[in-house]
């Protein structure tokens, strides 16, 4: 016998039954119940979440007091609104990014002001403006073509077209008031002509805002060669650092950006920058500790730093040239024995000097016995022992001397040489 279908128990009738009987289907009215569980879970959050949740909104907060407190010290310093431009994030940064580089204001000691003062230079060249600077080298230079191009085409050379003069003075007016956002094109393309430092006179960078400094150094360092980015640091960028540190007793950070951004190309900035400071006899105690920072906080490669400082102990001693070597031996170089000397040598010539040397001769001098005494000889360390007896510091010679005494003497047969600066 067939089975006997048992009857549905459920609510609903089945859908074949509905069919058969023509019955429309019709939604049940039960609707589903959360549970007493899951409510109770979506109310609460665990544990760790919580702990996590509480730490990151801690860390908003000291941000937004950090924030807050840097422009409260730096009001002048703040960006207008960004504009909606076709250029990326990427390519002009923003203010955050910049903020980290702000330079903090340098707390400068009297006394040691006062003895670097004692060691500039009596008659140090007169400060000129920017415009000079560059006016001069542009006619020298136009002189210059001009005298070649008159004796081979009996030609005198062609004056710029007023319609470029027109362009750029334009540019000028837009450079002096730049904050944030897209630069001319115009401005873009100078590092590709040939005449490009008399169109850059034409911008009158002495009228530059520092944002618009900051954005022309990335310009220049990455398109010009090593030669015309140096003249660049030296006759645009230098100037304006230094004017801008005897106004305001420090350095605009944008500023300091682009003096950071400069080291894209080491040999031109220690050629155009580091170098002609300490040359002008006349570089200040807050100048060397601002420029020196950036030694400090970028990676510059060896055979720079060695050339640099075999240039500044060879130099005629000014007060800022201890700064610069102290920080570049506290980087702790593989130096060759050619830079070793030549700074052994530097410190030996003080001694027929009878003025008083300022402390940071001594920390200078200390800094290199402690991180080279393993590399001098024993010749060099009896010179050094009797240098301490002419020049001394009541609290560095002590400790020199102890670091001159325990050191094994340098080896000269089983030395490396030494490498190739040039």
């Amino acid at each position: 016998m067939p089975k006997v279908k048992k009857a549905w128990s459920g609510g609903a009738v089945p859908l074949a039954e509905q069919i058969l009987q023509q019955d429309s289907v019709r939604c049940s009215g039960r609707q589903k119940q959360r549970g007493r569980g899951q409510e109770e879970q979506q109310e609460f959050v665990d544990e760790k979440l919580s702990r996590r949740i509480l730490e990151q909104a801690r860390r908003q907060q000291e941000e937004l007091q950090d924030t807050a407190e840097e422009e409260r010290r730096t009001p002048a310093t703040r960006l207008g609104p960004v504009s909606q431009d076709g250029d990326s994030d990427e390519e002009w940064p923003a203010l955050g990014e910049a903020i980290d580089e702000v330079e903090p204001e340098v707390e400068v000691d009297p006394e040691d002001e006062q003895a670097i003062q004692m060691f500039m230079s009596k008659n140090p060249p007169m400060r000129r403006t920017l415009a000079d600077i560059i006016m001069e080298k542009i006619t020298e230079k136009q002189t210059e073509v001009g005298t070649v191009l008159s004796e081979v085409s009996g030609h005198a050379m062609p004056q710029m077209d007023p319609r470029v003069v027109e362009v750029y003075r334009g540019v000028s007016k837009v450079l002096s008031k730049y904050r944030s956002g897209k630069l001319p094109k115009a401005f873009k393309i100078i590092p590709a002509l040939s005449n490009w430092e008399q169109v850059l006179y034409l911008t009158e960078p002495e009228t530059w805002s520092a944002a618009a400094m900051y954005q022309a150094t990335r310009i220049f360092s990455s398109n010009l060669k090593e030669r015309m980015a140096q003249r660049f640091y030296n006759l645009v960028l230098l100037p304006r650092i230094r004017d801008d540190i005897a106004e305001y007793k420090r350095l605009n950070f944008h500023l300091y950006s682009a003096l950071k951004k400069a080291l894209f190309k080491p040999a031109a900035w220690f050629k155009g920058i580091l170098l002609p400071l300490c040359e002008s006899g006349s570089c200040t105690l807050r100048e060397a500790i601002i420029i020196g920072s950036i030694i400090t906080k970028c990676s510059i490669p060896v055979l720079h730093s060695s050339a640099a400082m075999l240039k500044l102990a060879e130099m005629e001693y000014n007060g800022a040239n201890s700064i610069f070597l102290r920080l570049m031996l506290d980087k702790k170089y593989a130096l060759p024995f050619r830079v070793l000397d030549a700074l052994v040598a530097h410190f030996l010539s003080f001694r027929t000097d009878k003025r008083i040397l300022p402390v940071l001769w001594h920390q200078s001098l200390l800094t290199l016995v402690q991180r080279y005494k393993a590399d001098l000889s024993s010749e060099q360390k009896e010179a050094l022992l009797e240098l301490l007896k002419a020049h001394t510091h009541p609290q560095i010679s002590s400790e020199i001397r102890r670091e001159l005494q325990s050191a094994e003497p340098r080896d000269l047969e089983d030395a490396t040489p030494a490498m190739s600066l040039d």
